[in-house]
């Protein structure tokens, strides 16, 4: 009876880590972030940017990358400091990963200047190799937030130009330039539900 009892459960945890192994993250190409599963012609527009070594940063820098996209101000006071100190942490753990970038954009580019985002970086010990603090022309930055991350979801009800963009999401960006996942970055169970994400990710690009 009892090796019937644990030939049951062997062949049960075989089906579920079969069913793991086929598992694949959904599309998202709307602000109410429905998941689609079947592919999507969405992409994060074209941008090109500055990050805070002066260097011009464009999608090519993350083409064939996946990468972890956020949008934040340095004078920030409360939630910004949260969502940097995960994206740190997130650095740190795919440190010597090559297919995992990260991307922060300014929502402030009329103050966060290159120095600016240099001295910010230096703060919290970026590296700009791996993670872009980005700044430039404030309508390219606010385009690309609304029209590629859905990250104004006040833009879509007022529809007003003026209105100063901030969230909390974080967004995994696949190989191909898709949004796969959006997660609330402030949040540390969050975070840990982005990592199995990359982990799902990574393995459906092998």
């Amino acid at each position: 009876m009892t090796n019937k009892i644990f030939k049951y459960i062997f062949i049960l945890n075989f089906i579920c880590s079969c069913k793991i192994s086929k598992q694949r993250l959904p599309y998202f190409d709307s602000y109410d972030f429905s998941p689609k599963w079947n592919s999507v012609d969405h992409k994060i527009p074209k941008f090109q940017l500055i990050n805070q070594n002066g260097d011009t940063i464009t999608n090519d820098d993350y083409t064939g990358k996946i990468y972890i996209a956020d949008f934040f101000f340095t004078t920030c006071p409360r939630i910004c400091p949260k969502l940097t100190k995960h994206m740190k942490i997130l650095e740190n753990l795919y440190s010597n990963n090559d297919q995992i970038k990260f991307l922060s954009h300014t929502v402030m580019p009329w103050y966060d200047s290159v120095s600016v985002l240099n001295e910010y970086g230096k703060k919290y010990d970026i590296q700009s190799e791996k993670w872009n603090l980005v700044t430039g022309d404030k309508e390219q930055i606010y385009r690309v937030a609304r029209d590629g991350y859905f990250a104004d979801n006040s833009f879509k009800i007022q529809e007003s130009i003026n209105e100063f963009i901030h969230t909390e999401n974080f967004y995994l960006i696949d190989k191909n330039g898709k949004i796969r996942g959006v997660y609330n970055g402030t949040i540390e169970i969050e975070i840990e539900r982005l990592k199995r994400h990359i982990t799902t990710l990574e393995k459906e690009n092998i």
